[in-house]
């Protein structure tokens, strides 16, 4: 995990702290000299997992407010280069700030150009952290954090003065609606508490006459003046800083600040280079003065934590689906052993069970066997109803026939006998897997019926069961003896004896499995 390290950079020396959870530690001096800046470079290589953030306190830097055309993107972008280039020449820190847009038609946009102007002050430093890969992210001035500060100490958005000390200097700031205009650095000459509370007082009316004379404020116009100062410094500020007509003191507990802006230790005196520090990390300006280039490591080092912490994620949520699993595995092995001791035990039950039985006269394989044999004779049964419902459609064609009886039966057959002569059939023997009847009548005719009106009648019959392809008809018995060797006497004249002349047939039908 990356450490937040805060630099703050006076004119004569880098100071650099460790910060974590609100509780500053500070781990080195380095003065403004070739020595300094080595000492600082070798401090960087000590501390290269680290996201570093540089707070400036310098007087060499530039204001100026600016209206342009209201303008979004690049143009925007391109006519604000083209005017930090205009104001600050050669200048290689530079920012701008938004202060909002005039209501006109036109809604110009006011803009606030800032610069940091020394540049051979600030390249040792900014080489120092070039050549080590120092991921930085930001620099960053204490004028910019006075909105945040007001806006943390909940003081209303009027036009105003914030003064601090720091350093050995008076850091005095401009606030109109809650927005930086302008913001000066003093040398504090004396460092005593009396010294400081004359140094308040002095500098508070130069800036407020500063300010009218730049008609930044009106002439008799009054203006609040925020003092930021230690207890222990109250009464001697209130002595020397003395409400007048135009300037009116606010004396804020150094105490109450560092409540509100979440540091833990408050600081000794009035200086607030750690209550500034401790905001700058929890409340970050929207602007700031390092370029692309200079903050290029800090990005990849954002890029590198961001893929760090998808990684710990993934590694998190792959040993929290490892252990669920394992978490299913075992719950099935217990259930698995559950239902093993389970079938055991039935098994026991079952066999003292069937222990009780009396004794089968065959084995089990013998016994399986046997009502497979019938499931599937079973399955292999049928009934005479299609056969019977073929002899009834025929009967319906001869209505002299009377039936004397129908002899049903499955499976195979041999050619049966005929009852007449004693003799076999010729017929066909029947396949195994078919049904068959056979079918005794009698046609009953009157006196005057001949021959050929018995046999058309039989004929009738027959075709009638011919016309199913399902069904084998055979002849076993015909109401003529019409064999070879005998002639049919009187040819169509009558019959000469009138009794029922009897018939008897075969038919097979194939049974369909």
């Amino acid at each position: 995990m990356k450490t937040n390290r805060l630099l703050y950079l006076s004119t004569q020396q880098m100071v650099a702290y460790r910060w974590h959870s609100g509780e500053m530690v500070c781990e080195g001096l380095f003065a403004a000299t070739e020595d300094g800046h080595q000492d600082f470079a070798a401090y960087l290589k000590q501390n290269p997992k680290s996201f570093f953030s540089i707070l400036a306190n310098v007087s060499e830097e530039g204001f100026h407010i600016e209206t342009i055309p209201f303008l979004q993107g690049a143009d925007r972008r391109a006519i604000i280069g083209r005017k930090l280039g205009q104001l600050f020449f050669n200048a290689e820190l530079t920012t701008s700030l938004s202060l909002g847009y005039e209501k006109t038609k036109r809604k110009d946009e006011r803009i606030m150009l800032a610069a940091l102007t020394n540049n051979d002050f600030f390249a040792p430093w900014l080489k120092a952290i070039a050549h080590t890969g120092t991921a930085l992210s930001g620099i960053y001035t204490l004028p910019f954090l006075a909105p945040t500060l007001l806006r943390r100490l909940k003081l209303p958005k009027e036009k105003c003065l914030l003064l601090t000390v720091q350093d050995q200097t008076i850091r005095q700031s401009y606030l109109e609606n809650g927005e930086l205009h302008f913001s000066r650095l003093s040398p504090l000459q004396n460092s005593s508490i009396g010294g400081i509370a004359q140094a308040f007082s002095a500098e508070a009316l130069k800036l407020q006459q500063y300010l009218t004379s730049q008609r930044l404020i009106g002439r008799n116009q009054p203006i609040q003046v925020h003092i930021l100062a230690h207890t222990g410094a109250k009464k001697a500020i209130q002595n020397s800083c003395v409400n007048t007509a135009t300037i009116q003191y606010n004396i804020i507990d150094i105490e109450s600040c560092v409540k509100a802006t979440g540091l833990k230790a408050p600081p000794p005196d009035s200086h607030c280079e750690q209550l500034l520090l401790n905001l700058l990390i929890t409340a970050p300006p929207r602007i700031q003065f390092a370029n692309d280039d200079l903050l290029h490591n800090y990005h990849i080092g954002k890029i590198r934590s961001m893929f760090h912490g998808l990684g710990t994620i993934a590694l998190l949520g792959c040993l929290l689906f490892s252990a669920q699993l394992l978490f299913d595995a075992y719950t099935i092995a217990q259930e698995s052993e559950s239902l093993h001791n389970e079938a055991g035990l039935a098994r026991q039950r079952y066999n003292s069970i069937v222990s009780t039985f009396p004794p089968i006269p065959t084995n089990n394989d013998t016994l399986r066997r046997i009502i497979d044999r019938y499931v599937e004779l079973e399955k292999k049964s049928s009934s005479p109803e299609t056969l019977y419902y073929e002899i009834s459609r025929a009967l319906q064609l001869a209505p002299e026939i009377e039936l004397d009886s129908i002899d049903w039966e499955v499976g195979s057959r041999e050619a049966s006998a005929n009852p007449s002569t004693g003799q076999t059939s010729t017929g066909n023997s029947m396949p195994r897997d078919s049904e068959t009847v056979i079918v005794r009548g009698t046609l009953k005719f009157g006196s005057s019926a001949n021959a050929r009106q018995i046999l058309e009648a039989f004929n009738r019959l027959v075709e009638a069961l011919r016309s199913n392809p399902k069904l084998q008809v055979n002849a076993l018995q015909q109401p003529f003896d019409i064999e070879s060797g005998k002639s049919l006497k009187g040819g169509d004249t009558t019959v000469e004896d009138a009794k029922p002349r009897t018939f008897s047939l075969q038919v097979t039908r194939k049974v369909e499995s």
